[in-house]
């Protein structure tokens, strides 16, 4: 079942079965953003979850979809600065549905393109938005854009 994946570069986290990769540089805050998405919290089942932090499998299913999950020595734990490695809310897997790539106030468009940009990864294509990470809203932020890739795109 290895055909399609890849190791790829970034900190996925989950709201249910719903999963989006967060991408950046070293220090552009992919771990903070991921913290605070997963301190939101949720209703019943769809809980926000971390997936993977640093670095995370993408691989192909069956059906042609994305799924994320945690390298085995990572599965749980998150880097938070100042304090250091810890274990948070995790789920083991989720379908990939969305990219987030993090940028400063100029990289990020007022309104973003209609529809938005893809991005391809292990041949499936998925919509790709730019988000500021330490903006206060920006873990509802990306709430809000996993739940409208998750209606334009059931899982």
């Amino acid at each position: 079942m290895s055909e399609g994946r890849k190791l790829v570069y970034g900190t996925c986290v989950a709201f249910g079965a719903r999963a989006v990769l967060l991408r950046g540089e070293s220090g552009a805050g992919k771990s903070d953003l991921a913290l605070r998405f997963i301190a939101l919290g949720g209703d019943g089942h769809d809980l926000p979850a971390l997936i993977a932090d640093d670095q995370v499998w993408v691989q192909k299913n069956g059906s042609g979809k994305l799924v994320a999950f945690a390298p085995e020595t990572l599965a749980g734990k998150i880097e938070v600065r100042g304090v250091g490695i810890m274990n948070v809310a995790h789920r083991s897997e989720a379908r990939l549905m969305l990219v987030c790539d993090l940028a400063d106030r100029d990289g990020v468009p007022r309104l973003p393109p209609e529809p938005l940009a893809c991005t391809e990864m292990a041949g499936v294509s998925l919509p790709c938005l730019t988000l500021m990470p330490f903006e206060a809203s920006a873990p509802l932020k990306l709430k809000l854009a996993l739940l409208s890739a998750a209606k334009n795109a059931p899982i």
